[in-house]
């Protein structure tokens, strides 16, 4: 296990997909505003964080890795405090392209304790320009031939279309470096001949129309092989929130139970999902032992509150210590 996670510091990740910023306000409540029946929060603590594909980015940094983040922000104060975050984590802005007539997506949360008590978001999820989506094609087919492995974090900010995903996929399959796809509704089904495809359940149900049991492995295989029908993806992982994870790679179907946690916040569990199964793909693992590291990864972060990256070595102890799961 050891020697595995010495191989992802050998890895180059392209990581493509909207990028963001998440800001939270921390505080405590002590009193109902007299204005209207909502609490008034005394703030104690202000932080943001690199969000999105850049959370995506985050985790693969934390896991040894080097990411290269590719996204179109804004060419506005929060695009530059975007910038400044980027540094701060170590993480490169070559992959960046502004946007003059968009703004930069900032998630505020409001949080009490472990309780969120409010978000408000602020973001622009209209389409890329033509203009903005040629320079980031061209920057991400330079880094392409360079790559172990790609990976594409779809929030629905307005970053991908249909054209921009067949190129970025036939240019990844044309230098043999896999693919793997967190997807959206609005582009669920342009993600064609994609490495590995990594939808939710809810996202799997509402895209097929079809009623899927997460505990029945004959349910999802059912629904899987649909999904490969009208995609022509060549593998499947399906996170099921406190169920688990499901996995068809390679002929091996398997149904990964959640170990038991005390879960603070799901929120980025699945860019963390994500990034554990691009780095394992890339390293041709076995399937069960992807879908194990990712669901254990996943687990992990859940126990955090706030958006967080997993820390390598609480997922390679927690790795050795469930190795009869893993393997």
């Amino acid at each position: 296990m050891f020697k595995i996670f010495q191989s992802f510091e050998k890895l180059k990740v392209l990581i493509i997909g909207d990028a963001m910023i998440d800001s939270y306000l921390w505080g405590g409540v002590e009193r109902i505003s007299p204005e209207a029946p909502v609490p008034v929060v005394k703030v104690q603590k202000r932080e943001q964080r690199p969000g999105g594909a850049a959370n995506v980015a985050l985790n693969v940094r934390s896991l040894g890795a080097n990411p290269v983040l590719f996204s179109v922000i804004g060419d506005d104060l929060e695009g530059d405090n975007f910038l400044s975050l980027l540094k701060e984590h170590h993480l490169s802005a070559d992959g960046i392209v502004r946007g003059k007539k968009r703004i930069t997506t900032i998630k505020h949360r409001i949080i009490s304790g472990s309780q969120h008590l409010l978000r408000v978001d602020s973001e622009d999820d209209s389409a890329i320009s033509e203009e903005e989506k040629q320079l980031l094609l061209k920057k991400i087919q330079e880094n392409i031939p360079k790559a172990d492995v790609i990976i594409l974090q779809d929030y629905d900010k307005g970053l991908f279309d249909k054209q921009l995903i067949r190129d970025i996929i036939s240019a990844a399959n044309k230098n043999y470096v896999p693919t793997v796809a967190d997807p959206k509704i609005r582009n669920f089904f342009h993600y064609r001949d994609v490495s590995l495809f990594k939808p939710n359940l809810a996202e799997l149900k509402e895209s097929l129309h079809l009623d899927i049991d997460p505990t029945d492995t004959a349910s999802l295989k059912n629904a899987v092989r649909s999904l490969k029908e009208k995609t022509s993806i060549h593998s499947a992982l399906i996170t099921l929130s406190d169920k688990g994870i499901f996995i068809d790679h390679e002929g091996t179907a398997a149904l990964i139970p959640a170990l038991k946690r005390e879960i603070s916040d799901v929120s980025g569990a699945g860019d963390t999902v994500l990034s554990i199964a691009a780095l394992c793909l890339s390293l041709k693992l076995p399937p069960k032992l992807i879908a194990n590291l990712a669901n254990i990864a996943g687990g992990l972060v859940c126990e955090h509150v706030g958006v967080v990256p997993v820390n390598k070595k609480d997922l390679l102890d927690e790795a050795m210590k469930e190795h009869n799961l893993v393997n």
